[in-house]
């Protein structure tokens, strides 16, 4: 099939080659040049596991392409996804004006019959713009042009985003044409040859599904978070809380490791987002969705937290910080806790020296030619010099320490950890203090 993939970012360009992979004749359409030159010189202007291979081996064979020409683009796809960014605005809501752009440019130069899928995360209720945004310039070319609109959110999971394209655990499509439905059961027949994973709904249901999605597993996160502060005060353990709630198969063990917040591209936006188009939209206040965003707000200063109440007055203090994504195989920065825990220590008059495998050159993008942050070769070499160590991101390499080597590296023994990492009776044996979330 010819599909035309609008927009290169995360979502677009792991959904076009995935689609390549399979056989597709993909054409990669992003209005950024130098994005289109990193992509059509082998490289990849994100982070992600297995997706440069993936990348490489279908350019080679022809069957994935890039380009800044609009025109090219909707000409070559019977099918054109829609995978632009969709930013917050100011007061939460979601930004749709690279969405509609795309759509005007659809419905302006499309000569043949087009399915038009919004594969980027939208408010219920986008569909019927974006077919009203094509009707609007077809009417003005005076011309009538079939087309369908489709709502096909995305379930990609950062650092795992090719395993789930490749293998979904579910398939969403939200249409009401029977040839788009047709197109598109066509299109993922590869994606589900064991059993069917297809689930076929309206365009409104399917843009609140991915909504749903996000918002729950942000609300058993803050759930678990705000259990965690309690578990500590009360002297409970919420690692051994977690493991007999989520013995219980209405539960499961699946998003229930408390830490220090939520961040990325998506569980922030996305909460924002599905208040403020409840509060608009239908005039419902989502007070458990306020709360979920209110506990993660706090909970990203909790390590500060936890730090004045160890040392009293930071200032002047040096701290060693593991971790700087969101979330581990990732350079993710977006809403990232260790933004939050940097400025909070800088606020209170102390220094970092950091490392992270990946996610360095981001932040030095993000916090420019700062003084008081410093970046790390490797982990130990973030010890040097250091009052404590923070741990931010659950990065495999972190799991494993030497604590030997850890407790002579820093000036006094400290460990404190926002992932819950290690068995606190380890640490505290190998002669470290060892402050967790809730434990």
């Amino acid at each position: 099939m010819k599909i035309t993939v609008v927009g290169t970012g995360y979502v677009g360009l792991v959904s076009g080659t995935c689609l390549a992979e399979v056989g597709n004749d993909v054409l990669c359409l992003d209005v950024d040049p130098e994005k289109i030159r990193i992509l059509e010189e082998g490289g990849i202007p994100i982070y992600e596991p297995g997706l440069q291979d993936m990348v490489r081996r279908n350019v080679a064979a022809g069957r994935l392409r890039f380009t800044t020409d609009i025109e090219r683009a909707v000409h070559h796809g019977t099918i054109q996804f829609i995978a632009v960014g969709t930013p917050p605005d100011e007061d939460g809501s979601a930004d749709l004006q690279y969405v509609l752009a795309a759509a005007h440019n659809i419905g302006r130069l499309m000569t043949d019959y087009k399915v038009v899928v919004d594969k980027s995360t939208v408010p219920v209720g986008t569909g019927a713009k974006v077919k009203a945004a094509v009707a609007d310039e077809l009417a003005k070319r005076a011309v009538n042009i079939p087309y369908s609109v489709v709502s096909n959110p995305e379930f990609l999971k950062e650092g795992a985003a090719v395993e789930d394209f490749m293998r979904p655990d579910r398939i969403v499509v939200g249409a009401e044409e029977e040839q788009a439905i047709h197109l598109m059961r066509a299109l993922y027949a590869p994606f589900q040859r064991n059993h069917e994973r297809l689930i076929i709904t309206d365009v409104k249901s399917a843009e609140l599904t991915k909504y749903a999605a996000n918002a729950m597993l942000a609300t058993r996160i803050s759930f678990m978070n705000e259990l965690a502060n309690l578990a500590e005060v009360l002297g409970a353990d919420i690692e051994m809380v977690r493991q007999g709630i989520g013995s219980d198969p209405r539960i499961g063990y699946h998003f229930l490791y408390p830490g220090c917040g939520y961040g990325g591209s998506c569980f922030p936006k996305d909460v924002k987002a599905l208040i403020k188009t409840a509060q608009d939209d239908a005039g419902i206040e989502l007070k458990v969705l306020q709360a979920v965003e209110d506990a993660n707000d706090l909970q990203k200063h909790v390590l500060t937290k936890k730090l004045q109440k160890r040392f009293g007055d930071l200032q002047g203090k040096h701290f060693a910080l593991w971790g700087l994504s969101f979330k581990p195989n990732t350079d993710d920065m977006r809403d990232a806790p260790s933004r939050e825990l940097i400025a909070d220590l800088f606020a209170a008059g102390a220094t970092v020296t950091a490392y992270d495998p990946v996610a360095m050159e981001e932040t030095r993008r993000i916090f420019g030619d700062e003084p008081r942050l410093h970046y790390a070769t490797s982990p130990m070499a973030a010890l040097e010099a250091a009052d404590a160590l923070l741990i931010v991101t659950e990065w495999k390499e972190f799991r494993s320490p030497d604590f030997a080597a850890i407790k002579a590296a820093l000036k006094s023994p400290l460990i404190v950890d926002g992932r819950n990492l290690y068995d606190p009776k380890f640490v505290r044996s190998a002669g470290i203090e060892y402050l967790a979330i809730g434990r």
